[in-house]
């Protein structure tokens, strides 16, 4: 837990298909569908068996009870995890909130053997081109899903022990 100036945040798991992930999830597609209408500029898929126990986690944070933001992390292969559907509720951006899932979301992956972490974001989201690399992503070539995608940004980052 971390502590901010309006109340202490907590992250826990949350189960993908919980009311709670549901509302964070719609809140993020809306957002992420504004700032990108481009017919195919969009990647929201992520299963639930992705973030099972020892295959991944999808995690929430809490401040004051309310959930404010999300994150999951899934494995791509025995090494490699990929983060997916990070958010912070606009209203809370700047505040810590999403370093500290990003943190969590590491520990976790260090937790089931993962070694590496990789992700995609998108050319239109600066807070998240700005946050990804304070915590020692780096960028590399796009993968998977984003390989031919102009609009995205996929970065990585060697998780130490």
């Amino acid at each position: 837990m971390s502590n901010l100036s309006e109340g202490t945040i907590e992250i826990r798991r949350e189960a993908l298909g919980s009311p709670v992930a549901a509302s964070l999830i719609r809140s993020l597609n809306a957002e992420l569908s504004a700032r990108y209408p481009e017919e195919g500029a969009t990647h929201f898929r992520l299963d639930p068996e992705e973030v099972a126990g020892g295959r991944g986690a999808f995690l929430v944070a809490y401040v004051s009870g309310e959930p404010i933001g999300c994150g999951a992390i899934r494995r791509v292969d025995a090494e490699t995890g990929e983060i997916k559907r990070m958010y912070v509720a606009p209203a809370s951006r700047g505040r810590g909130i999403g370093r500290a899932i990003v943190r969590a979301l590491e520990a976790e992956a260090r937790g089931i053997g993962i070694s590496r972490i990789v992700l995609e974001t998108g050319t239109r989201q600066a807070e998240a081109l700005a946050l990804y690399p304070s915590l020692g992503f780096e960028q590399i070539p796009a993968f998977g899903e984003y390989v031919g995608s102009p609009l995205s940004v996929c970065m990585a980052k060697t998780l130490g022990p």
